[in-house]
């Protein structure tokens, strides 16, 4: 994502570096030495390459970008300042980021994030079931930013509550997963929802405003086949959610009031308000809202006996900054109440950086040129610069083994061949989303598919069939491109064509 107002150079006055001297093999030798060695890296670490070694292996790619440029007499101030101008252009999004993190702070401590679960757990029923999980994950999903977090609590109930009734834990596991990821692509909360515009030169906002096209139909049809299924096999028994309900109320001060806070939100989004803007009212309405509705749980975050300015002012500021946990008397509950605030979009920071590293060592040898050239001379249409754009997200999920790479890697080498044929850049980062974050989850070795099948306990070949929203995706975004519904171009008053 790139916010204008904070950069006012804009995505539109960034320049791609020509060199003809680069051959497309040299171009390629970055790219394929970079997977080659994220590859082997997540072999080695599995699910803690994110804590920061795939961050390294980004910039050991860049040093062999570096060697392919000084062979091609590239000067070493021309890449780092390339460098410089990548960093320059996320400087919009790292500050959304931190907001964001601040935001799910205050609103976890205030009850609005388990407001949302409490009142999405009472729409269970044994005969709709699996379109419940979707409906309930979609919800907290949405509400927390995190398929991880979603799957990890929620979706572990969930499972059991599916074995109670006798459906198949893989149905069940998919229709987690459906909603669990719908929520990841589609909350500003979600560390890939601010990655895919930030790599693709777009906004926060309007990406998730041209998500909704091809999600929408998505999401309407994962449900349909839900519910085709829920009312297609017998279950026995009931769903029990009361321990959970119970919890959470228990813990929580739980009012239809607290909703007033996202809606503000929703409400500065829809009038056009600056992102960072919305934000921070969100985030400070929040920490207004947890003074007033849960003073106890402000207070405890403390260590203090009771609440005076002092420890309500340091309890928000813990919210926003550092990790916050509120604790229960249900396990299932412990993980999805804790938010790291703006510390914990830290690495997501660190990720981009080094990803800026990349790419503008790439940008300043010529190689981008040479490789959107190439590209654009392959993709002659719009369908087939959409669906270089879908394989290469899907070669990158299976090769490098994460679901982030599959958005920085395509997203800055095809940021420049999208530009060339005159598309905004919400058509690359809507694709990026609809074939990069979503499809992570279908492949075992892959971060996101190791993860979730370990934590569900349901191998990835039982449940890929029904993750019906996640293999739908890219389909979509596909028939999308291939008819031409919603293709945005850019134009001098950057409108819809």
């Amino acid at each position: 994502m790139q916010d204008n107002s904070l950069n006012p150079s804009g995505p539109e006055n960034e320049h791609i570096v020509q060199n003809k001297q680069l051959s497309i093999w040299e171009a390629l030798i970055p790219v394929i030495a970079l997977v080659a060695m994220l590859a082997f890296n997540v072999f080695v670490f599995g699910d803690d390459a994110l804590s920061g070694s795939n961050q390294f292996v980004l910039l050991l790619g860049g040093a062999v970008a570096a060697i392919v440029g000084f062979f091609n007499k590239v000067s070493y101030k021309q890449m780092m300042e390339e460098v410089a101008e990548n960093i320059k252009s996320t400087s919009g999004a790292l500050l959304i980021l931190l907001m964001v993190g601040a935001l799910s702070g205050t609103w976890l401590v205030s009850g609005i994030i388990p407001s949302m679960i409490y009142y999405g757990l009472q729409i269970l029923n044994p005969t709709i079931f699996l379109a419940a999980c979707v409906v309930i994950c979609s919800v907290i999903s949405v509400a927390t930013g995190s398929s991880w977090t979603t799957s990890a609590t929620v979706g572990i109930a969930l499972i059991g509550i599916g074995n109670t009734l006798g459906i198949s834990m893989g149905m069940t596991a998919g229709a987690i997963l459906s909603g669990a990821y719908f929520g990841d692509k589609m909350s500003p909360l979600s560390d890939t929802t601010n990655l895919a515009p930030a790599m693709a030169g777009g906004e926060l906002f309007e990406h998730i405003k041209y998500m909704f096209y091809t999600t929408l139909p998505t999401i309407t049809i994962t449900l349909i086949v839900f519910v085709i299924i829920g009312l297609n096999i017998e279950t026995s028994g009931t769903a029990d959610t009361e321990a959970i309900l119970t919890s959470i109320d228990k813990t929580f001060n739980i009012s239809g009031w607290l909703f007033l806070v996202p809606i503000a939100v929703v409400v500065m989004i829809l009038k056009k308000a600056p992102p960072l803007l919305a934000l921070l009212v969100g985030t400070l309405l929040g920490g207004i809202f947890a003074i007033f509705f849960q003073p106890e749980i402000v207070t405890n975050i403390t260590g203090a006996t009771s609440l005076t300015f002092e420890s309500a002012y340091k309890g928000i500021m813990n919210a926003i900054t550092v990790k916050t946990s509120i604790a229960t008397d249900n396990e299932t509950l412990s993980d999805l109440f804790t938010s790291k605030g703006m510390a914990g979009m830290l690495g997501t920071i660190w990720l981009i950086l080094c990803a800026m590293v990349f790419g503008g060592i790439m940008d300043g040898i010529g190689a981008l040129a040479r490789i959107s050239q190439s590209l654009l001379s392959i993709a002659e249409s719009t369908f087939s610069l959409f669906a270089s754009t879908v394989a290469s997200c899907l070669a990158l999920n299976v090769t490098a083994s994460d679901q982030y790479l599959a958005l920085v890697v395509p997203g800055k080498m095809f940021a420049q061949a999208y530009r060339d044929k005159g598309l905004a850049p919400e058509n690359l980062s809507r694709t990026l989303e609809d074939s990069g974050t979503v499809t992570s989850v279908l492949i075992p070795w892959n971060t996101c598919g190791a993860y979730h099948s370990s934590v569900l306990g349901v191998p990835v070949a039982q449940y890929f069939f029904y993750a019906v929203f996640n293999w739908l995706s890219p389909f979509m975004t596909l028939l999308f491109a291939a008819l031409q519904i919603k293709i945005k171009q850019i134009t001098s008053e950057n409108t819809s064509q």
